[in-house]
């Protein structure tokens, strides 16, 4: 007969609270918060292009955040000047110290100030920017400084007209669509984004969510 006893088992380490388990320090963080810095770049490039005259639009979220939407600024701030001026906007931005670059894409300038990145568009939505363009622009105040900013209809145009396969964030454009939705002109914007997949998807999105009327029913 056998009198072997078994041996327990060795005991099992304590499993640890939820509040215990290690943290990823490097997934799962946001982007830093550089709104205000960023403000303060386009603040003094649109200071720039005033002095000197040159036709231009804040664009991007900087001017989403001019008509009063509620963005987290993270990248750069955008400017729509026209092509025959860039060699003039260039020699300003220069001669105020700034650097200036001539990245390989031929629809924009590059720009850095304050230690943030500037983007000057020559092309908005793959249309050369032009005077028509910047005359619809709004002055309206960045902080302290006042300055053309895109219409809300050509900024929400151009946001739609950004939207493909591998770029598709809906929940990014709603947060500035949203506070914007009483100065667009829907019906242009639906004529000229309203036949890509995309850009439809969204709109009849908005108006499930009840931020715009249907088109049959818009006047």
């Amino acid at each position: 007969m056998d009198h072997r006893v078994d041996e327990p088992d060795p005991p099992r380490p304590p499993r640890p609270r939820v509040d215990e388990w290690p943290h990823d320090e490097t997934s799962g963080q946001l982007p830093p918060d550089r709104t205000q810095a960023i403000l303060e770049a386009a603040k003094r490039i649109a200071s720039l292009l005033k002095a000197k005259d040159h036709p231009f639009a804040l664009a991007g979220g900087v001017a989403a955040y001019a008509h009063g939407a509620v963005v987290r600024l993270q990248h750069d701030a955008d400017f729509c000047i026209r092509r025959e001026d860039v060699d003039a906007v260039t020699r300003t931005l220069r001669e105020a110290g700034l650097q200036v670059f001539l990245p390989p894409e031929d629809w924009l300038i590059k720009a850095r100030c304050l230690g943030q990145d500037i983007d000057l568009i020559l092309e908005l939505a793959k249309r050369p920017v032009t005077s028509e363009l910047l005359d619809r622009a709004e002055v309206l105040p960045v902080d302290s400084v006042h300055m053309p900013v895109l219409s809300a209809t050509d900024l929400v145009s151009s946001l739609l007209a950004a939207f493909s396969e591998h770029h598709c964030d809906f929940g990014a454009v709603l947060s500035v669509v949203r506070p914007l939705r009483e100065k667009v002109d829907w019906r242009r914007v639906r004529a000229e984004r309203g036949e890509a997949p995309m850009a439809a998807a969204f709109l009849f999105l908005l108006e499930r969510l009840q931020v715009i009327e249907p088109e049959e029913a818009a006047p």
